[in-house]
């Protein structure tokens, strides 16, 4: 895309945002804040509807709003932006998974636990899954820069590096999750919350795939708790 179609002088809020970057503001300013959100938020528009090679910086930033200064301010690259992307759709989910434990797990257990039979089981996991984004894009998205990260190996290890703290994080609140339940792993938590959510990933890849309309929980709300159930048992 020829550059020359961004604006290079500051028109609206946008271009307020971005002149707060060129004049140094704090790093954690609420305005350069704001300027990440509409650079995440506007990547991902575009890397789900182009993909995440096709996609172009001066594309993102056009439907952000901003010129390229605003993007280097904030990322040093394509790649860098993507891993801030998923950085947050982790936080998110962890966010999520968090609402839904004290929303639905802990009025059963309590705060010192308590055994919860294999029917409270499911109906748990079944609405906590009810609280979980459900944007079929982000499968896609994340599909694509698995394979990107498989092709390249200077994305490779950051991409690692990535799924591992995630997954560290996922599995310190599924197993503190299991054991206010009075219930653990068969194996290793890790491993188990790991094969959970390829079955969770495989099955927004398949909706993808052939359409599904159906939610994520009505997707997934037999076979997740299932699982779950295979792979723990009571204490």
């Amino acid at each position: 895309m020829d550059t020359t179609t961004l604006r290079d002088e500051p028109q609206s809020e946008h271009d307020a945002d971005e002149r707060d970057e060129r004049d140094d503001a704090p790093a954690e300013s609420a305005r350069r804040r704001r300027t990440r959100a509409r650079l995440l938020d506007a990547a991902f528009e575009v890397f789900a509807e182009q993909g995440v090679r096709a996609a172009s910086v001066e594309t993102i930033v056009e439907r952000a709003g901003f010129t390229r200064g605003a993007f280097y301010s904030n990322f040093s690259s394509k790649e860098e932006l993507f891993f801030a992307l998923m950085e947050r759709e982790k936080e998110m989910r962890l966010e999520q998974l968090d609402t839904g434990v004290a929303q639905f797990l802990r009025p059963l257990v309590g705060e010192e636990g308590a055994e919860l039979g294999d029917e409270d089981v499911v109906r748990t996991v079944t609405r906590i899954l009810e609280l979980q984004s459900d944007d079929p894009r982000w499968w896609l998205v994340q599909a694509e820069f698995r394979l990107l990260a498989l092709r390249d190996h200077t994305i490779a290890a950051d991409y690692l590096r990535y799924q591992d703290e995630f997954f560290a994080d996922l599995t310190q609140t599924v197993v503190a999750a299991l054991t206010s339940a009075r219930r653990r792993f068969t194996i290793a938590p890790e491993e188990a919350v790991r094969v959970i959510a390829e079955l969770c990933a495989n099955g927004e890849a398949r909706a993808v795939l052939s359409g599904d309309e159906r939610t994520f929980p009505e997707r997934l709300s037999e076979s997740v708790p299932a699982i779950l159930l295979a792979l723990t048992e009571r204490v």
